[in-house]
């Protein structure tokens, strides 16, 4: 079946897209899927690259997410590590090789390198860096071969773009509309939860995609400057951030309608009068999740490619800072909102709380453990302490349920300051202390002293004082906010299921049990995993903090791979 003709605005119509000298060309689908044959489309192509393979070819994928996994079977790995490829012939799962083990891997995790003979110097260092001696060679002994490479990686980051438009307006025209002539079957609610603000994308991502072919060289691409696009529309990449956020949602509300029949016979009906691929509505719908991380890969690559003469260097090395800034900030978002459903199950299991809702002030659980608080009369009370952004709980144990906790009051973090204290006499109470520091008022003479069990407890209660600081700060630099409704919703579904008190804040996960022994590569035809493919963490290259256990599962293969 051959699709519809695809414009810059996604029109079906016989529209054409336009360079800047003025010239026109016609694209279909397949004409985009085949514009760069160096460029192998996963899900699509694993004929080929099996005999790619075959033939004594390398070839590498990038991830485009960290895959966490505890399945010896599995290959687990980093975003932006690289993966060569040994076996495709499974369409969700393939056979590879990281850091010298091999193992089954999500195909829909990565993206096949645009430059596959570049495998060896692309496989270390940082992404759009070189190495000194290499980056020098590169630039004066084969610069017809990085002008080929560069040409590619453009060509990829258009192809791709207008693809993703055409997913866009299916999404919109064959799903959106059609759900609407049904109100029977639709809500405005669900509708809102389903597809979230994807009309809002659309409509940006039109603009984008024609700013991007006003920049674009048809007849020399490595002369392209696309950098400017980027950077005049980082600001509004921002709304991606409610979409990755409403996501798990409405992952949640289309399983439940396709637990019935005729929703799902509706949902592929719209899929075949809008002639779209044989992709499943949760597939398309995960293609914005997976465009806003692929931004930063795909500018690396580029800033890559491109040598310090070339007059887009400055723009993409700035694009390629500035996306990932946006991935990073959406990521954030992303873990606060998952972090406040936390924050307000633990207030709810508080006996007696006092005060304004945590939540007020707080979005994050930095440390917990037990100190004991020593008063201005020299009396010590055993409590146990839950370091937050913005300030510091204090709880008591129950007597005789130690699962039961007791609100002792709170300290304003943003009013005091941190004092570490040497092991002896201290001069305001006059008795012995160890391993004691203070939070010391910064406008009175007020003082809070706190002792730890053991000097390693207190070096981890300092650390965390000065990580509650420092990430104040950078909350404030990248401008991270919770909305009061969706606080006050956090609240109130804490306040209707918790009926139990809580046995403590849950921070963590489960460590990985030790990697076992790899079998021989004969024998790694082991039984491919049944089980779909987790994306748990969505953090992008050079994340700032520690990656947190972040998204649900993602349900089908994705439409949009490349």
């Amino acid at each position: 079946m051959r699709a519809s003709n695809i414009s810059s605005d996604g029109g079906a119509e016989s529209s054409a897209l336009a360079d800047d000298n003025g010239s026109e060309e016609d694209y279909s689908y397949e004409d985009l899927c085949r514009a760069n044959p160096r460029y192998l489309q996963p899900g699509g192509e694993q004929l080929a690259i099996n005999e790619l393979i075959s033939d004594g070819s390398v070839v590498c994928a990038e991830a485009l997410w960290d895959h966490v996994t505890m399945d010896e079977q599995e290959l687990g790995f980093k975003a932006g590590d690289v993966i060569q490829v040994l076996e495709a012939s499974h369409k969700d799962w393939w056979w590879g090789r990281s850091a010298d083990r091999e193992a089954w891997f999500p195909a829909s995790f990565v993206r096949l390198r645009v430059n596959q003979e570049e495998l060896a110097e692309g496989s270390s260092g940082t992404p759009g860096e070189e190495p000194a001696e290499d980056a020098g060679r590169g630039r004066h002994k084969h610069p017809e071969s990085k002008q080929q490479m560069r040409t590619n990686v453009i060509q990829e980051i258009m192809d791709t773009e207008r693809v993703y438009i055409k997913h866009l307006r299916d999404i919109c025209e064959g799903y959106i509309r059609q759900c609407r002539k049904h109100t029977a079957m639709f809500t405005v609610a669900q509708l809102a939860t389903i597809f979230g603000n994807i009309e809002d994308i659309y409509k940006f991502q039109r603009k984008f995609l024609k700013d991007l072919e006003k920049q674009y060289n048809q007849e020399e691409p490595h002369l392209s400057e696309i950098g400017s696009c980027f950077l005049e529309h980082q600001e509004g990449f921002a709304i991606y951030s409610e979409y990755c956020n409403n996501h798990p949602g409405a992952c949640a509300e289309l399983a439940g309608l396709m637990k019935q029949g005729r929703y799902r016979h509706f949902f592929e009906a719209c899929r075949l009068l809008q002639q779209m691929i044989d992709i499943a509505i949760d597939g398309f719908l995960l293609t914005p999740v997976q465009k806003i991380c692929k931004y930063p890969l795909q500018l690396a690559e580029l800033l890559k490619y491109t040598t310090q003469e070339h007059s887009d260097y400055r723009n993409i090395k700035a694009a390629y800072e500035a996306m990932k800034n946006v991935a990073c900030l959406i990521n954030e978002r992303k873990r606060k909102l998952e972090s406040i459903d936390k924050i307000a199950r633990w207030q709810v299991s508080i006996v007696g709380w006092e005060g304004q809702d945590i939540l007020e002030r707080s979005s994050e659980l930095i440390h917990s453990g037990e100190l004991t608080r020593v008063t201005r009369q020299g009396k010590s009370q055993q409590r146990t302490f839950f370091l937050f952004d913005h300030q510091l709980v204090a709880c008591k144990k129950d007597l005789l349920r130690r699962d039961v906790l007791y609100y002792r009051g709170s300290t304003d973090m943003d009013a005091v300051e941190l004092v570490d204290l040497e092991d002896g006499r201290d001069g305001a109470r006059t008795l012995g202390i160890r391993n004691a520091f203070k939070l010391v008022s910064r406008t009175g003479d007020e003082a809070h002293l706190f002792c730890a069990k053991k000097p390693e407890d207190k070096a981890r209660w300092l650390q965390a004082c000065r990580d509650e600081r420092r990430r104040v700060q950078e909350d404030r630099a990248m401008g991270v906010e919770i909305s009061e409704s969706q606080k006050k919703l956090a609240m109130l579904n804490a306040q209707k299921a918790g009926h139990g008190k809580s046995k403590g804040y849950g921070g963590g996960c489960p460590s990985a049990p030790p990697l076992q022994s790899l079998r021989p590569v004969h024998q790694r035809h082991v039984t491919v995993p049944t089980s779909l493919p987790q994306q748990q963490v969505f953090a992008l290259a050079e994340p700032k903090r520690k990656p947190s256990l972040f998204w649900h599962t993602f349900n089908k293969l994705t439409p949009f791979r490349k």
